[in-house]
């Protein structure tokens, strides 16, 4: 079983930048996966990193303006969002896939969650 807690979220204006982190108690074997989940919108992935081959994927929203990471050493991924949009607003949840491959990234094929940290972006 593996805790996760993310960090780093907060308030920004548009075009700002926020580094989220997610730090596990168990990490090399799993996929670490970023969601969102807005208001009255459904759970939906942002990006991954596999452990298996240290791939990522992003979203098409967040393609060219995120980037994820991970430092083995500290057992932690991050999740680097610059020129951030009012739409980006949400709550981000970090999540870990046991498979270690991350994809498909949806929610219900990740085994364990954060409790998840908000990001809010004002116009």
């Amino acid at each position: 079983e593996a805790q996760l807690v993310e960090s780093g979220g907060g308030l920004v204006q548009a075009g700002g930048s926020l580094r989220l982190s997610c730090a596990a108690s168990r990490f090399d074997d799993y996929a670490i996966g970023w969601f969102r989940q807005a208001p009255g919108k459904e759970r939906e992935g942002v990006s991954y990193i596999s452990s298996r081959d240290g791939s990522t994927n992003y979203a098409d929203s967040v393609k060219g303006r995120f980037t994820i990471s991970r430092d083995n050493a500290k057992n932690t991924v991050f999740l680097q969002m610059n020129s951030l949009k009012p739409e980006d607003t949400a709550v981000y949840y970090c999540a870990a896939d046991i498979t270690g491959w991350g994809f498909p990234q949806i929610p219900d094929r990740y085994d364990y969650w954060g409790q998840g940290t908000q990001v809010t972006v004002s116009s």
